[in-house]
Formats: C-alpha cells, sequence, structure tokens
C-alpha cells in the first residue's frame, strides 16, 4: 500500500530514495517525506501532501545531504492528508525518525498511555505511537528499544528507523511487506522490489516477527525474542526494463499489450503433449471440496474458477471474499483445499483466509504472482503466474494471467483423479495468446466507441454463465480508473430490477460471445432495445445476428466457452482505458486507491 525506501552507504541517500520513490508511485500514495542523517550528525526532514511530481525538480534543487536515511509515501489510513500526518514521524527529542507501513490497531490506548507520562503527540496518524514507544525504551541501544516497542503494538507495521547518533537502519515486519537489497558497502530497505531494482538484485525477504539490524556492510537478524535468524540471501529475477513504460503513454495500456507475452508464460512448461504439468504438494484425490479465497479483481477470477473445476471436476467450489472469510466462523476442515488468488501475494485479507484456514486443517493453494512473498511462502502449494511486474494500479495482466492458471488447475485436478480431459480445450489454450493479439489490433474501434460514451453518467454491464464475472470485473475497471458509476449484472437478473436504470442515455454493454446461453443473451438485449437503451455488444466475429439489433460491436475471436473470458475482458480493459484517457485521467494512480491493500 504505502511506499518505504531506506539507504545506508557511502553515496549520497537523497539521489537515491528519490528514484526508489518514484519507482513505488503505482502503490498509490497522497503524501511523501524523507528523512536523513547529515553529516553533522543531525537528521534532516523534508515531507509534503500531494504529488511527488509537484515537487521533484525544486526537491533535486535542494541540498539534502547525508549517506543514511528513509523515505516513504504515504495512503491515508489514520488521519487526512497532510504535512504533520505525512512520515517520517519523529520522537519529542527529535532523534529519532520513522516510517511504517500497516495499521496499529490499539494505538488510541498506547497514545493515552504515552500522553499521561509526557509524550507530546502532533499527528492524527497511528504511526506516530511507534516512534514514542522507541523513544520510552531507547537507552543507547536503537534495535532493542525497536523489539521492545513491538512486542506492545497489536496490528500490522512494515517500519525503517533512524537515530540521529547511530550509523544504522531498524527495520521490522509483522503483516506488511519489506526487504533489505544487498550491495557493495552499502544496504537498502524497501516495501517493494521496484524501489531497489536500479542498484542491486540481491534480496534478503523479513518474515513477520522479525528485526533487522542494517549497517553499511552487513546486516543481522532477530526475532522479537532476541533469537538471531539464518537469512537466505535471494536474487530478483526480472529487470529494470521490465518495469519501464517502453513508449507506452500508460503502465497500464502497456500491460494490455504485454498480455500475450504473459499469457504464454502462464503456459509455458506446463501444457506437454496433452498434459498438464504442475508441482503441487497437495493429494489431489484427497479432495472433498474447494473453497477460493480472494479481493477485488482476483475475486472475480475465483468466481470463474468455481465453474472451472465445477464443470471439469465435479467437486463442489465455495468462493468467498477473504475480508469476510476468517469473520464468520468458516466451516473448514481436513479435506477441503482452501485456494488463495492474490498477485502480490501480500493481500492482508486473503493472508488472514489463509492462514484461518490452514489452522483450521485445510490445505492451502496460493495462485500468486510475485516469487517469493508472504502467501507464496505460508501456502502448503503454489502456482506462479509468470505475469511479470504489473505497476497499473488496475489489474490486467495478472488478472487474465490467474484466468489462464486457474484453467490449467481446473484441468490437472480433473487428469489428476484418472477422468479424461477435454482435448479441444487443450489445444485451444495454446491459441489463446494469437487471438489476444488479435482483439488488440482492434483498439481503435473499441477507442471510437470510448469517445462515444466518455461523458456517460453510468453503465450497466450484463452476462451469463461463466461471462457473468467479467460482467463484474468489466464494471469494476471502468469505476476503478474512470469514475464513472458501473454495476455488473448477470444478464437474467436485468429484469428484477436493473431494468429500471434503462433510457435512451443508458449504456448497457453485453458479453454475447457464443455459448449455451447465446439465444437468452438475444432475448435480455431485445428487452433492452425496447425500452431505447444503448446496447454494446461483445461478439465473436461474424456474428450476424446481434450485429443487426446492436448500437455498437466489439469483435472477439472465438474460443471454446470456459476460456472465452480471458478473450472477453481484453476489450473491456481497453475499453475502460481509453475512456479514462479521454477524460483526462490518468488509469496508473487512480484516486484513493492502492496496488497491493497490505493491511485491513
Amino acid at each position: 500500500m504505502c511506499g518505504i525506501v531506506g539507504y545506508i552507504g557511502k553515496r549520497e541517500a537523497f539521489p537515491i530514495l528519490l528514484s526508489g520513490l518514484k519507482r513505488l508511485l503505482y502503490r498509490g500514495y497522497d503524501s511523501y517525506g524523507f528523512a536523513l542523517i547529515n553529516n553533522g550528525k543531525e537528521i534532516v526532514c523534508f515531507k509534503k501532501p500531494g504529488k511527488l511530481d509537484n515537487w521533484e525538480s525544486r526537491l533535486l534543487k535542494m541540498k539534502f545531504e547525508g549517506k543514511i536515511g528513509i523515505a516513504h509515501s504515504r495512503w491515508s489510513t489514520h488521519g487526512e492528508p497532510s504535512e504533520l500526518n505525512a512520515h517520517p514521524h519523529w520522537d519529542c527529542q527529535k532523534n529519532i525518525y520513522l516510517v511504517h507501513n500497516g495499521i496499529i490497531e490499539n494505538y488510541q490506548t498506547l497514545k493515552s498511555i504515552l500522553e499521561k507520562e509526557g509524550h507530546k503527540i502532533i499527528s492524527e496518524t497511528d504511526t506516530e505511537i511507534i516512534v514514542h514507544l522507541i523513544e520510552k525504551f531507547y537507552k543507547g541501544n536503537l534495535e532493542r528499544a525497536v523489539m521492545e516497542a513491538l512486542k506492545l503494538l497489536e496490528g500490522a507495521y512494515g517500519l525503517a528507523v533512524v537515530h540521529k547518533n547511530q550509523n544504522r537502519i531498524i527495520a521490522a515486519r509483522k503483516g506488511s511487506p519489506l526487504i533489505i537489497g544487498i550491495g557493495k558497502g552499502e544496504m537498502f530497505v524497501a516495501s517493494d522490489a521496484a524501489a531497489i531494482l536500479k542498484h542491486t538484485k540481491k534480496v534478503v525477504y523479513l518474515k513477520d516477527g522479525e528485526v533487522a539490524n542494517i549497517t553499511a556492510n552487513k546486516f543481522r537478524v532477530r526475532n522479537l525474542d532476541g533469537k538471531k535468524v539464518e537469512k537466505e540471501v535471494e536474487e530478483i529475477k526480472w529487470t529494470l526494463g521490465q518495469i519501464e513504460k517502453k513508449g507506452f503513454k500508460h503502465f497500464m495500456l502497456k500491460e494490455i499489450f504485454e498480455q500475450p507475452e504473459s499469457l504464454e508464460n502462464a503456459l509455458r512448461g506446463r501444457l506437454k503433449q496433452s498434459k498438464i504439468k504442475l508441482s503441487l504438494d497437495i493429494d489431489i484425490n484427497s479432495i472433498k471440496r474447494i473453497i477460493v479465497v480472494s479481493c477485488g479483481t482476483s475475486w472475480h477470477s475465483a468466481l470463474i474458477t468455481k465453474h472451472l473445476i465445477e464443470g471439469f471436476t465435479r467437486i463442489p467450489v465455495e468462493v468467498d471474499y477473504a475480508s469476510e472469510f476468517r469473520y464468520r466462523r468458516p466451516v473448514v476442515k481436513k479435506g477441503d483445499l482452501v485456494v488463495g488468488i492474490s498477485q502480490s501475494g501480500e493481500t492482508a485479507d486473503t493472508l488472514g483466509a489463509m492462514r484461518e484456514a490452514k489452522a483450521r486443517g485445510a490445505k492451502t493453494l496460493g495462485i500468486i504472482n510475485v516469487v517469493g512473498s508472504t502467501i507464496s511462502r505460508e501456502v502448503d502449494s503454489g502456482i506462479f503466474l509468470h505475469a511479470g511486474p504489473e505497476i497499473g494500479v488496475a489489474s490486467t495482466k495478472a488478472f487474465t494471467s490467474q484466468l489462464m492458471t486457474l484453467s490449467l488447475l481446473a484441468l490437472y485436478i480433473q487428469q489428476e483423479r484418472g477422468n479424461k480431459v477435454n482435448r479441444e480445450i487443450l489445444r485451444e489454450l495454446k491459441n489463446i495468446p494469437s487471438k489476444v493479439e488479435k482483439i488488440l489490433e482492434n483498439t481503435r474501434a473499441i477507442k471510437k466507441i470510448a469517445k462515444k460514451f466518455k461523458d456517460s453518467k453510468g453503465f450497466l454491464y450484463l452476462g451469463r454463465g461463466v461471462n457473468f464475472p467479467i460482467a463484474l470485473e468489466g464494471a469494476l475497471k471502468l469505476k476503478e480508473i474512470s469514475y464513472i458509476h458501473a454495476e455488473g449484472y448477470p444478464a437474467g437478473e436485468m429484469k428484477h430490477g436493473p431494468i429500471a436504470l434503462i433510457d435512451k442515455n443508458m449504456p448497457v454493454l453485453f458479453l454475447a460471445t457464443k455459448s449455451c446461453t447465446y439465444d437468452k443473451i438475444m432475448s435480455n438485449i431485445q428487452e433492452i432495445k425496447a425500452r431505447k437503451g444503448k446496447v454494446i455488444a461483445v461478439v465473436n466475429r461474424n456474428d450476424k445476428r446481434i450485429r443487426k439489433i446492436a448500437d455498437y460491436i466489439i469483435e472477439v475471436p472465438k474460443t471454446e466457452e470456459y476460456l472465452s473470458p480471458i478473450l472477453n475482458t481484453i476489450s473491456l480493459q481497453l475499453l475502460a482505458y481509453h475512456i479514462a484517457d479521454l477524460r483526462g485521467i490518468d488509469p496508473d494512480y487512480p484516486r484513493h486507491l492502492a496496488k497491493s491493500v497490505t493491511c485491513e
């Protein structure tokens, strides 16, 4: 959610912190700040609400000196965006400075105790409480003071702390991702590898309850009891070039156009001679029920997973919002497989749901894009998407890679349980990337439709069967990046309420590719036309029936019905993108949204 960058070494820290923060802007933020220990052993702090872009040129002219520093981009949880609420925060004596991701649930109780002890709390944030706790325990050993403070906290944190008299950074995590980057005579701290990839590919992933004591030449990790923890140094596989725009106007558009490649990557090595190859440490034949938990766009892929697995294997599947799963006392037991879907592998609600399921005796499986993420480390088994880094806040290529990977999972379960796998679907899986390329060639036609409807007040997206979740996904994309209200509905439910919205100004988008419910969709379109609604239809090429009655047509290649969501969603991504762009909205940074929600 928020972004953290830290540096200690022989170079000037400020340019490194600034470039690192710029790499994290896709995570969503409303303020930013820096704290550097200058050569005179004083800490210089600068922080502002608003966009970093507005201050970047002036910041570069300011002489921020120091070879140790921490920086932060904030997405508000406690307290509005303001200079006081922006990070870093400091103690009463302005000796200790801290940046923090996460939410401290017992901060009000701790605040009352600290204020009674004479601490002056000046911000509205929960974060400031942490730095005052560290001040309370500080007796010359910063690492020990941090550890004592953390023992009192309830909630989630990823944090970096500096003291003006100590040449070190103390970093710690619980529920919010944090990594250490290892250079030559220098070290880095970051909440996301993108921030430090320019400088090093060697990283150490901190786990919950671990505290790192970092100097320019080495690091040491302990748990909260003070016991030393041996850490493995890992290497990041993707490159800096993969997160550049490469000539595209926005990251979102670049990532839409990367989908033929990302879908190929999801397939690579997993489909050989009509056999699905997945390395899962799970006894497939012991599964009696599958529960899929996820949030946002990943929840839509979970809904499609239900269609796929039940259709191919007849194993019952339940789909749950991860944010609700733990709080309804879920019935989970041995013989259940709980599948968690998360692009980042750090989604707090999904991680919590997986931990709950594991504690109740279920096997867990993660569908994850980020190698080394918390979920990928905690589940019994996992399947990586291999979509590459996704920078745009609105998920595009990660979503279609989820659909491809989950299709493979459903077919794999069918195969491992001794059932005959549909060879037509296996063959068609290989054709999906090239068919996506054909849709991307049609972007001009989709942009023309976007121009017609960019000023609409609302949209209705309708689909049936396996494409109902794509109606939800299409509506979500439009809402989150263009700020036009949109709703996704099962087309069969239209008469049970939404039809009251229909008039000549209401655009209604139908997912009307060939399926077992095609004739039903035809009837639904006729009902909209009879009420003068404007119909946009996503259809297969050479569909003459719907072309005669729809106002606007978006064509996609024909494919197997179970795989049609992958193709259909591409056109909806393009439509949402072009509407946002034509409205003058930057789709990479939609207001109030963050790429990865790492706290509840």
